[in-house]
């Protein structure tokens, strides 16, 4: 055969052979161009952060504000009420002493049950379905995959809407970055806004993800610096570091996009991505401690975001090795980033009382949302039923404390609901500031209460939606319908916190008033800004690495 005809034949067979491997691995060739995609990330610099004044400020000063917000923390992962990881193993004793040494509430319910939703309420005190950003951001090659993979014997299966994602908003399907396109919107007024108007110094660190293109990033929404990440993720450190020790979850379609597409980088006030130095939870740390000295001299806002304890299961080798009592490798991993997060608050904890701050800062801290079934630890929101994407107590429970010693009282437990969205109204009426007069504030001012000032509850009613999945909370009863499956559910929690018992056949009568509350919320609200592209099962009362089974609760989850 001539030569010619060799190099065709060869081609034809390469190309031939490829067009088989995209037939029969779609995903991993998406996965491939994910990773391809990856951006640039420079060597790690120094950070230079403004200073303030060399001296305090005469007279009164207002208080220092920092909240602490951890990601996909889930209510047993802290010892504070006397669980905790691996049965106690794992203690927490920075967090629990902002609960100890404050207010911790009882019944303290996060904005979403998903983490950039429950961001946007946190930042701007509002549902965030009343500005439509309804959906957690996700790159489209994200949703396809958890839409669409499963495990083989799943008779409950996820959706991936491939029809919609031509009602995108344009500019946010194609490239690495145009996720971040998917924001809150600009008019949105947040916390560092209201703050920088009373002379605060408004700092950001950590996970942004409610916003990364034009006019939507921190430091364009109030925050004089920032330095995270806009996306949803991050590498704590490079997959094959000496000093990380890994877990992944092979089961788990959202693990297998995370692990290539991830990157380990932060940004510095929109600056170049660069390398942290060092494991992201202690870098960031680090840095906040710096933050804080060189701001000691003025009122400062410290939004202090980590990823931990969110996936991808990484955890520092001194951590890892502290904690041989735990035999199960992914449960050890899992608690020694817990305790890494824990020591990285007490640093910020003490920076502030070695800077003569402790008394006046108020701190905050709380989850974003429950922790997540799709690690595969199933005690993580004990005792609560549910997982992270679910509006069962366990998605949206979540530790919630406020400390602030020279005005809230020590050990003190508040037992009424209160929520994410009251974030915005405290800090502002800490700060001597008002909320918002032009648009609809969600939350309150929780001082008050605290005081015992107002005895009357915040809220009659609390409420939550990812699309046709809603609950609302009306008092002590808590209705929660999923739509997709024509399902309700009725808990009494002052009776049955646990949501063990569902009174909706007991009780069809609170049940169609419940429903018409949701009704009318839902009228009070704007469409999602952009579709959801998936859809997919929450089984209750396991974790996803168990297999479903039939007759077991679930609910359908919207993206």
């Amino acid at each position: 055969m001539k030569l010619w005809l060799w190099i065709v034949a060869a081609v034809f067979v390469v190309a031939a052979g490829a067009a088989g491997f995209v037939y029969l691995n779609p995903n991993a060739v998406m996965m491939l161009v994910v990773q391809m995609s990856k951006p640039h990330v420079e060597p790690n610099h120094e950070v230079a952060w403004a200073r303030g004044p060399d001296e305090a400020m005469q007279g009164e000063r207002p208080p220092n504000i920092v909240l602490i917000l951890a990601d996909d923390m889930g209510y047993n992962d802290i010892t504070f009420n006397g669980g905790g990881i691996a049965g106690g193993a794992v203690p927490t004793p920075n967090i629990d002493s902002i609960g100890r040494d404050g207010v911790a509430f009882l019944n303290g319910y996060d904005g979403n049950a998903t983490c950039a939703p429950s961001r946007a309420a946190i930042m701007t005190g509002r549902y965030p379905t009343r500005f439509g950003f309804e959906f957690t951001p996700a790159p489209v090659a994200f949703q396809k995959k958890v839409g669409t993979e499963h495990a083989q014997d799943d008779f409950v299966l996820p959706q991936f809407f491939a029809d919609r994602v031509k009602d995108m908003p344009q500019g946010t399907t194609e490239g690495a970055a145009a996720v971040n396109n998917l924001a809150v919107p600009v008019s949105e007024i947040m916390i560092p806004n209201v703050l920088k108007a009373k002379g605060y110094h408004t700092i950001h660190f950590g996970k942004w993800h409610i916003g990364g293109g034009p006019g939507t990033r921190p430091e364009e929404k109030g925050f004089d610096e920032s330095l995270g990440f806009m996306s949803g993720g991050s590498m704590y450190l490079p997959e094959n570091d000496p000093d990380v020790v890994n877990s992944k979850q092979d089961w788990d379609p959202i693990d297998k996009f995370l692990w290539p597409s991830l990157t380990y980088a932060v940004q510095f006030n929109g600056s170049e991505r660069f390398a942290p130095n060092g494991y992201m939870t202690d870098y960031l740390t680090d840095e906040a401690v710096n933050a804080i000295k060189a701001n000691r001299n003025r009122p400062f806002f410290m939004y202090f975001a980590p990823n931990a304890i969110h996936t991808p299961l990484q955890a520092p080798k001194a951590d890892y090795d502290a904690l041989p009592q735990i035999k199960d490798h992914r449960l050890r991993v899992y608690g020694a980033m817990a305790r890494n997060l824990d020591r990285n608050i007490g640093r910020i904890l003490q920076a502030l009382k070695e800077e003569g701050l402790e008394k006046n800062t108020l701190v905050i801290f709380s989850s974003d949302n429950g922790g997540a079934g799709y690690i595969g630890l199933p005690d993580v929101n004990k005792p609560y039923r549910g997982w992270k994407a679910t509006f069962f107590e366990g998605g949206i429970h979540s530790p919630f404390f406020m400390r602030w010693p020279a005005t809230l009282p020590s050990n003190t437990r508040y037992p009424f609901p209160v929520a994410h969205v009251d974030i915005f109204a405290t800090a502002a009426a800490a700060a001597g500031a008002s909320t918002p007069a032009d648009r609809v504030i969600d939350g309150v001012n929780l001082l008050p209460y605290i005081l015992g000032k107002n005895p009357e509850r915040p809220h009659q009613n609390l409420y939550w939606r990812s699309g046709q999945y809603k609950t609302v909370l009306d008092g002590d009863w808590k209705l929660q319908s999923s739509e997709a499956i024509k399902r309700v559910w009725l808990f009494d929690l002052a009776h049955d916190p646990t949501e063990q018992h569902d009174l909706s056949a007991a009780e069809p009568e609170r049940v169609k008033t419940m429903l018409a509350t949701l009704a009318s919320l839902d009228g009070q609200m704007v469409k999602p800004l952009w579709p959801s592209l998936l859809q997919g099962p929450e089984f209750i009362d396991h974790p996803s690495n168990v297999a479903q089974k039939k007759g077991e609760d679930y609910i359908i989850w919207d993206n």
